[in-house]
């Protein structure tokens, strides 16, 4: 099982959590979790205005084996005007590189951050990975 959480938090709210969404999947193989604007393809959607997530920014994907993994999925520009940052649980913060995809560690949590590069504002993505 995979859980998110999401909370979009601009310099006006910050630490609020007010609007929080969270979504689930079971560990099976082939599930997709998708964060971006689009509703339509997105089970964690962030306010259309926030041009700094592409339609579908991110996407968890379980394996075959079970196991989730997270792609930054590159956009229609070739230059993103965000940055993401995976942070595991007693880890150091590291970047996830535009297109790039990092293994979600089993019975492990941690938080991706999709923060705006021209504004003070970020998408905070909790996850816990379930075995």
């Amino acid at each position: 099982m995979l859980e998110l959480t999401m909370a979009t938090v601009s310099e006006a709210d910050a630490g609020a959590t007010a609007g929080m969404q969270m979504a689930d999947s079971p560990s099976e193989p082939g599930a997709v979790l998708r964060v971006g604007r689009d509703r339509g393809f997105c089970r964690l959607a962030t306010p259309d205005d926030w041009l700094f997530v592409s339609r579908v920014h991110l996407e968890f994907l379980c394996g075959p084996d079970g196991t989730w993994q997270v792609t930054w999925l590159r956009g229609s520009h070739a230059d993103p005007s965000s940055e993401v940052r995976l942070v595991l649980v007693g880890g150091t913060p590291q970047p996830l590189p535009y297109g790039g995809t990092a293994k979600l560690p089993r019975n492990g949590s941690g938080e991706l951050i999709v923060r705006d590069r021209t504004a003070p504002r970020s998408v905070n993505v909790g996850f816990y990975h379930e075995a």
